[in-house]
């Protein structure tokens, strides 16, 4: 069952669910979905001097990503054909029996920008800012806005509350991010870390 916005109102005001700051509940609550903003920390990723990256080597992709903040006033350009790492001003706790979807705004969608390449999905018991994997496939460069609405989460309620949850238990990788993170792939069981949980 997707929560309709009376469902994420209850949610919200029962404390189980938590997205913060969320300042203008008029605005970000839709009928179906929850708007979220975009922050103003950015990973860039450097196309010069790199043979490959392999994703087993944190070092390797260290040296791949360099970190762009946005002075208020001021925005960033998303240059055809670019690829980075944003996040979400605010900040989530998912609940155990909630799975919340990460989805673009239709708006951007017809500039042609897309906010997640592959990980769209908050598991239950997720905490912390969401990474964003901005692409622009269209031929312009867009500007973003820090503060702009860029996403939006909706949530399913699971058929019962998730018996391992994302979080400590569980090594989950990103558990209680701030700002866009790079990926720990290397960190995941197969190539010999001890996380055998994504996200």
């Amino acid at each position: 069952m997707i929560l309709s916005d009376t469902d994420i109102l209850d949610r919200l005001e029962a404390g189980d669910l938590v997205i913060e700051p969320l300042d203008d509940l008029e605005l970000q609550i839709q009928p179906a979905s929850v708007d979220l903003r975009l922050g103003n920390e950015f990973l860039e990723f450097r196309r010069t001097n790199i043979p490959c990256i392999h994703p087993n080597s944190e070092q390797e992709v260290g040296e791949y990503v360099t970190e762009t903040v946005v002075d208020e006033g001021d925005d960033f350009i998303l240059h055809p054909g670019d690829f980075v790492l944003g996040t979400t001003h605010e900040r989530v706790e998912i609940p155990a029996d909630l799975i919340a979807h990460v989805e673009g705004r239709s708006s951007l969608g017809r500039l042609a920008v897309v906010v997640h390449a592959t990980a769209g999905l908050c598991d239950p018991g997720y905490r912390g800012q969401i990474t964003l994997e901005l692409s622009n496939l269209g031929s312009a460069p867009v500007s973003l806005t820090p503060g702009m609405r860029v996403s939006q989460l909706t949530f399913t309620e699971l058929s019962s509350p998730a018996d391992r949850p994302y979080g400590a238990d569980r090594g989950s990788k990103y558990q209680d991010q701030s700002g866009p993170q790079a990926s720990k792939i290397g960190g995941d069981h197969e190539f010999g870390g001890d996380q055998r949980s994504e996200n």
